[in-house]
Order: C-alpha cells, then structure tokens, then sequence
C-alpha cells in the first residue's frame, strides 16, 4: 500500500488579497510578495514600518518646501545684487501700466509672463529628486491602503498625522495653502 501522500509537506502560505475592509493579520502581504506578514511579530513590525514610511512622506514634503524657501532666498539675495536700481530706486524692472501681460504673437489674446527667477540647473535637479521621492513614497502608501487591512490604514494614517505633529509645528499666515497627503 502506497502511504506517500500522507508524507506530503504542508502547502506554503500564501498571500492572502482582500478586495473589501479586512482586519487579516495572518498571510497579508503588503505590496509585495517577498514582504509576506506570517506571524503577529511580523505584523507588529510591519506596523512600525509603515509608520515611520508616513513620518518619512511628511518629513520630505515639509524638507521640499523648506528647500525651495532657501533656494528662493539665495535667488533673490543673488538676483539683487546683480540688478542695478532703475530710476525710480526699485531693482525690479519698471512697469508701465499691465505690462505683466503681453499680446501673444500669433493669436492676439493675453499672455501672462512667469513670475518669479530662473532656478539653476543644480537646484532644478535636486527639487526634482526631492519631487520624485515624495510622489513615489506617496504612491508607495496609497498601494498600502488598497490592502483594505484596517490596521494597515491606521498605520499609514497614524504616520502621516505624528509626522505632521512632529515636524509642522510652526504656521505662516500669508504662506500658500498646505497641500497635505496626497498620491501626487
């Protein structure tokens, strides 16, 4: 008599995707399969990590608009020295009535001009780098949420709002309007 099959070794766990508000623990995946939750210690951690991936979204959203004040500073500190006063004192180009709006060549309608200063090639690559982070960082958390797995979600929630706690302590009335968590 063959009793082979009952020698078989256990199946391997596997992924388990939920398409609706789940509370599993066991056999979540998140986002990958090589990042598989098997026991409770894993989840714990897995927790944690997501966390601190929210703290980290918001440290580099608050780092990008700290970096662009600077940058801005430099500029203008830099683009004043370099710009002679005109006659009326101002190191600013002279306006004549609307003369932020020209005539657009081809069909006639308003064209209004940038403002502001040309960003050095350095600096451009450097906010694009910081740009590229948070949007993939952001996409990164938003595939966490689609787990459905509440605790998953209050991870990512959680991290995002101590993130914001931590490192927004400060307000600018004047500032522009914050933009917050978002996928891009």
């Amino acid at each position: 008599m063959d009793h082979s099959a009952h020698h078989m070794a256990a199946e391997p766990a596997r992924c388990k995707m939920w398409m609706l508000w789940n509370t599993q623990i066991i056999d979540t995946c998140v986002v990958f399969s090589q990042w598989h939750i098997r026991s409770n210690l894993q989840f714990f951690f897995s927790f944690l990590a997501i966390v601190a991936l929210g703290m980290l979204y918001e440290y580099l959203r608050v780092f990008s608009r700290d970096f662009d004040k600077r940058i801005g500073v430099k500029l203008r500190i830099r683009n004043a020295r370099r710009t002679p006063p005109t006659a009326s004192g101002r190191s600013s180009p002279e306006r004549h009535g609307d003369d932020a709006e020209e005539t657009g060549l081809l069909n006639g309608s308003r064209v209004t001009r940038k403002q502001g200063f040309a960003v050095p090639p350095l600096y451009r690559a450097m906010r694009a780098v910081l740009y590229g982070a948070s949007v993939g960082l952001s996409f990164f958390l938003m595939l966490v949420f689609m787990t459905y797995n509440a605790y998953l979600i209050f991870a990512v929630i959680l991290g995002a709002g101590a993130g914001h706690y931590i490192l927004s302590d400060t307000i600018e009335p004047n500032g522009p309007a914050d933009k917050g968590m978002a996928c891009h």
